[in-house]
């Protein structure tokens, strides 16, 4: 279950339909304990049927973060994103855990907390950008 403070419209969450199959998809909507997706049985879910999606490397490939390319001296646990002509959202992948980094005098640095799931992910690349982060199908 995801806090409701957590949930954004756009977030990419999951429920689990009545086969017990996890089915993924986007916040359309948040009213009085809901969250709506035309796709949704009922078109709405309460907020303690909706889960969070656990975040992988291919989501963030599909979210379109590039791995560092060491033919030009980054890290290949490195992914970036850039954002705008001069910056950059990046995250270090490594042991299964997904750490945030920022530019810094020294290079990149990690900051806050790790990223466990692709709400978090988002509501950080919102925070830090102002532009939604959807995932390219």
């Amino acid at each position: 279950m995801i806090e409701e403070s957590d949930i954004r419209i756009g977030n990419y969450v999951s429920y689990f339909d009545y086969n017990m199959e996890e089915t993924a998809f986007v916040v359309e909507g948040i009213l009085q304990g809901f969250v709506y997706n035309s796709g949704l049985p009922l078109s709405k879910l309460p907020y303690a049927k909706v889960n969070p999606m656990v975040l992988d490397v291919d989501l963030l490939l599909r979210f379109g973060f590039i791995k560092g390319d060491p033919d030009y001296g980054e890290d290949v646990n490195v992914y970036s994103l850039k954002y705008n002509r001069l910056h950059s959202v990046h995250i270090r992948h490594e042991n299964e855990v997904f750490q945030p980094l920022t530019d810094a005098a020294e290079g990149l640095v990690p900051y806050g907390r790790a990223i466990v799931h692709v709400h978090q992910l988002q509501n950080l690349f919102h925070a830090v950008t102002r532009d939604e982060l959807t995932l390219f199908e």
